[in-house]
């Protein structure tokens, strides 16, 4: 009987409600635990203290006013907080997109310009709506390609790039050089001319954070150590000194509105919109996807592509540049003892009180200050324990690892990832190229195991259980033939191969045509080829083949067992023999 029509409407509206709500929010943003406010309220006011002089650098890269740089923690990271699918990942100002940024804009307006900012929010937008256009495509599913082993040398790679490029302000020295090694190099080479004022701030404030660690892992050492250095930099003078200090910095709230928009410009942007896509796609996710395992917490690509779309797209209303997830911002939230959004939301709220009232201090913080802190937090980012994790259990997989550190450090975050994700792929195609086939025999208690492919190896006299380990495509589709010309080189006559499938999720055009090649083989030597544990999607991938016809009827069984019994059938059948059934010879593929 069909259901009334007035139930199924609100049924339906019901479904559809509960699909917008998965598509747009994270449940996580609703479940804060009551006992972990006032540790995610403390981590928010953290990361202000920390992020607002860091997002300011960051503004001065990509050539901004430097209010700007404010501006990215206060809507772009409530949007992300609000619609995003990372309860830790924090959004906001970033080196890599800054410096993409810069390098777009710099022939087509002056740099801090009310044109170049108008570009900027242009660039935003553009990265913003490429973002939620991926959603709508579902390309949620690229930032997989990065395997927990290249997130473990990502980040230890960030962490390195990061540390070494806070070390000229903790010595007070200068560094041009663009690169992380160039940098280390200039740090080098200006040891001489360090100044003693900028080191002992830089090394009280390490103090410090290392004192309240060992005190109490839960206190704000960051937190503490910044404020004191604020006020003993008021005290003492220090710039006076020759300490740098962050300077005057102006107040006041964003003036929220569209970037105009001309098509021109729109144009010459796309392909920096869509750099910047990749590199915010590649490190959002790779950042969030750790902390997910981490915290053994479920992640979902499509909601964070909402998410940090909507953060560009606040981004250009409120006059500021593209952001992106921070490894170092979020790391500072993490290590400050945040485990929700709510540590975002406190940080935007803090940042708006400071834009209205509180900038003044700010100008008295010191460089050297900062930077250390920021130091710290990049040396927790190296994972040691991971990388000797991975080394004593999968060499080759450190290998992966310590290439993608190296990459990043060397080439830089964007081309580090891209790297990164080569080397994911490879090491897929490497393991499938080369899967672990093997054929199955009885242990004495009767259950099946695996035992090396070898010459003549037998599952009993007359019969193979063969196992392939993974779907079959073109690169490694030549391993069946192989295995098969050596289960038939030697051994007891064979009279059956059974295929057991149950690795095989995919079966392509060309590996089709092998196995097609492989059936006509054995159906030459009168040796019958059956089929066990097949998927569904699979078994319709043969039928279209054409494969199936060319292994005749009864010729696929739900498992090794039930194709074992029926060799064993078709031995006792008085008259016949199995060597004697010739099924019809395999048809060409079309």
């Amino acid at each position: 009987m069909a259901e009334p029509t007035g139930v199924r409407g609100p049924q339906v509206l019901a479904t559809f409600r509960e699909r917008l709500r998965r598509w747009l929010l994270l449940g996580g943003l609703l479940t804060v635990r009551r006992d972990r406010v006032a540790g995610d309220v403390l981590a928010g006011v953290t990361l202000a203290a920390l992020g607002i002089p860091e997002v300011l650098g960051y503004a001065k890269i990509a050539g901004m006013p430097v209010v700007t740089g404010l501006y990215t923690l206060l809507l772009p990271l409530a949007a992300y907080a609000v619609l995003g699918s990372s309860r830790h990942l924090v959004v906001g100002a970033d080196s890599a997109t800054a410096a993409i940024l810069a390098a777009a804009l710099a022939g087509m307006a002056v740099a801090g310009s009310p044109e170049y900012v108008r570009l900027a929010g242009l660039a935003a937008l553009l990265a913003g709506v490429l973002l939620l256009l991926a959603r709508m495509a579902r390309l949620g599913f690229l930032a997989s390609f990065l395997s927990r082993t290249v997130l473990v040398g990502f980040l230890s790679g960030v962490g390195v790039q990061v540390a070494i490029g806070q070390l000229p302000d903790m010595l007070g020295v200068s560094s041009a050089g663009s690169s992380a090694l160039s940098r280390l190099a200039d740090t080098g080479r200006s040891l001489p001319h360090v100044q003693r004022a900028s080191v002992a701030v830089s090394v009280a404030v390490i103090v410090a954070v290392l004192v309240a660690r060992h005190i109490d892992r839960r206190l704000p050492g960051a937190l503490i150590a910044v404020i004191g250095a604020i006020a003993v930099s008021w005290a003492a003078d220090l710039a006076a000194r020759g300490v740098t200090v962050l300077g005057p910095v102006p107040g006041g709230l964003p003036h929220p509105g569209l970037p105009r928009l001309g098509w021109q410009a729109a144009n010459e942007l796309l392909g920096t919109a869509a750099a910047m896509f990749v590199v915010i796609l590649a490190q959002s996710a790779a950042t969030a996807r750790s902390y997910a395992v981490k915290y053994e917490e479920p992640f979902d690509e499509g909601t964070d592509l909402v998410g940090l779309g909507a953060a560009n797209v606040a981004a250009a209303l409120s006059g500021t540049f593209v952001v992106n997830g921070s490894p170092t911002k979020t790391q500072m939230v993490d290590s400050a003892g945040g485990r929700s959004q709510l540590s975002s939301l406190t940080t935007a709220a803090v940042v708006l009180v400071v834009l209205v009232e509180l900038t003044g201090p700010l100008a008295y913080l010191p460089i050297p200050a900062l930077a250390a802190v920021v130091f710290l937090i990049a040396v927790d980012l190296v994972d040691v324990r991971g990388l000797r994790r991975i080394l004593a259990v999968r060499p080759q997989e450190f290998s992966i690892a310590l290439l993608t550190a190296v990459a990043v450090v060397v080439l830089g975050v964007e081309d580090g990832l891209v790297l990164a994700v080569v080397a994911s792929i490879i090491d897929h195609l490497r393991h499938s190229y080369d899967p672990s086939n093997s054929v199955l025999v009885k242990s004495p208690a009767g259950h099946w195991r695996p035992a090396p492919v070898l010459t003549g190896a037998r599952t009993e006299d007359g019969l193979v259980v063969y196992r392939f380990g993974t779907s079959l495509y073109f690169a490694n589709a030549g391993r069946l033939l192989d295995d098969m010309a050596t289960l038939v080189a030697a051994g007891s006559p064979l009279r059956w191969v059974i295929l057991d499938g149950a690795a095989i999720g995919d079966i392509d055009y060309s590996a089709a045509a092998v196995l097609a090649r492989a059936v006509a083989h054995l159906q030459d030597r009168h040796i019958r080829f059956v089929v066990a544990n097949l998927l569904p999607p699979v078994r319709a991938q043969l039928d279209r083949y054409g494969i199936s016809a060319a292994l005749g009827p009864d010729a696929y069984y739900d498992t090794p067992g039930e194709a074992l019994q029926a060799f064993h059938d078709a031995s006792r059948q008085p008259g016949q023999t199995p060597a004697s059934e010739e099924p019809p010879p395999a048809q060409p593929l079309a």
